[in-house]
């Protein structure tokens, strides 16, 4: 890889300048050419010392802390490559996964009224109905009995609004129904009164015969 690559001859060079025990400066006399040497300055130039003679101790400990500089270097260029593919093999990833859900076909919702639940609760609500007396305990039955066919038939969402719907109604106090004895019972009418008969008449009233006056 480039960066492998130019790595290696940065800790090069930083070995090779490791390796030098001392750099002069000589300065060209007549030209004033100035040049880098290890060795020996050539004519009548003049010699600065820029980097002073090393001892080997010194050389060796130099080249030591140049190889693991490089080798750091070269670590840390390891795991920042690894890092990026696993990067780039957790987006491929998530990629497919879109892909693989987008072609997925899309889940059928639920038919509750067509379930054994929903069946099995209309069944006890007719048979509930069907036995019902009228009475107050009977009518709370029912009332369960029909709670439960909304709840297995509509599904727990839409049970949850037609709670909330009923829950908004004014409350009405539950209907009492009477209902007739198995064996009915006949009163006998009141006798009607004898009709009246009336005995004598003057020019304002009349009279019958039990002594009542009436206008005439």
């Amino acid at each position: 890889m480039p960066l492998v690559r130019n790595c290696l001859a940065a800790g090069a060079a930083l070995l090779c300048l490791a390796a030098q025990a001392q750099v002069l400066r000589c300065t060209d006399a007549r030209t004033g050419q100035v040049t880098y040497t290890d060795g020996a300055c050539t004519g009548a130039a003049s010699v600065r010392e820029v980097e002073p003679r090393k001892t080997p101790q010194e050389i060796r400990l130099e080249r030591e802390q140049a190889a693991e500089a490089l080798a750091r270097k070269q670590q840390q260029q390891q795991a920042e490559a690894a890092a990026r593919r696993i990067d780039d093999d957790r987006d491929a990833q998530r990629e497919r996964d879109l892909a693989a859900r987008a072609a997925r076909p899309a889940a059928r919702p639920q038919d509750y009224a067509r379930s054994a639940e929903c069946a099995r609760s209309r069944r006890n609500l007719d048979v509930i109905i069907s036995s019902a007396s009228g009475t107050y305990d009977q009518n709370l039955r029912v009332e369960a009995a029909q709670r439960q066919v909304d709840l297995d038939c509509l599904g727990p969402e839409a049970y949850a609004e037609v709670e909330k719907a009923r829950a908004l109604r004014p409350e009405t106090p539950p209907s009492v129904v009477l209902v007739p004895p198995r064996h009915p019972v006949y009163t006998r009418p009141a006798p009607q009164p004898p009709p009246r008969k009336f005995t004598q008449c003057n020019v304002f009233r009349c009279y019958d015969s039990q002594g009542n006056s009436y206008p005439r």
